[in-house]
């Protein structure tokens, strides 16, 4: 692992043991409550693995938050400035999915998540993820396909989509990839 990304997961370990401790939650009941094992757990809180967006959304989740908000307040220090070389960068170790948090740390509801997706990748949620957040996806370039429940969705550059209610959703770039933005309002 290099040492940027050695970095940010031990930021993202902090995290995830911070909200566990401010819960009051043992590494057990944490598992119990995200369906992910103790033993990943602990390894995630040491920051010894870049964890999965799967996983940490499965985290966020049993901690009543959004992916981003996790993420957020992992990396974010404050202010009403974030400069572009300040904007915390996570990558998915599986699929390669690039998310650059673009938002400063305030106390506004709406989150500016920038994300690209390598062609071919997927990457799936769970309806969960989406049950404190309004969220709209905007395609800057290359072509995704979204599907949202049942339903399928061909993004072109410029399209912009509004998610209806939660439901199970998957990102899939198609050739050359898809780089696209994320307005999120939590509820």
């Amino acid at each position: 692992m290099d040492d940027i990304a050695n970095d940010i997961s031990l930021t993202i370990g902090r995290r995830i043991r911070t909200e566990r401790t401010m819960r009051d939650w043992s590494l057990a009941e944490l598992a119990e409550r995200s369906g992910v094992s103790k033993a990943m757990l602990s390894t995630m809180e040491r920051g010894m693995t870049s964890p999965t967006a799967a996983l940490l959304v499965r985290i966020a989740a049993a901690f009543g938050m959004t992916l981003s908000t996790l993420i957020a307040r992992a990396e974010l220090q404050g202010g009403g400035l974030l400069r572009a070389a300040g904007q915390p960068v996570w990558r998915d170790p599986d699929t390669g999915y690039v998310r650059r948090h673009l938002s400063p740390a305030c106390d506004m509801p709406l989150e500016l998540i920038k994300v690209h997706l390598p062609a071919g990748a997927k990457v799936s949620l769970p309806a969960a993820s989406y049950v404190f957040i309004k969220q709209q996806i905007w395609l800057i370039s290359g072509k995704l396909e979204f599907t949202e429940g049942d339903h399928v969705h061909r993004l072109e550059p410029g399209d912009c989509l509004a998610l209806g209610a939660p439901s199970d959703c998957t990102f899939h770039a198609l050739e050359p990839g898809a780089d696209y933005l994320v307005a999120l309002v939590r509820s």
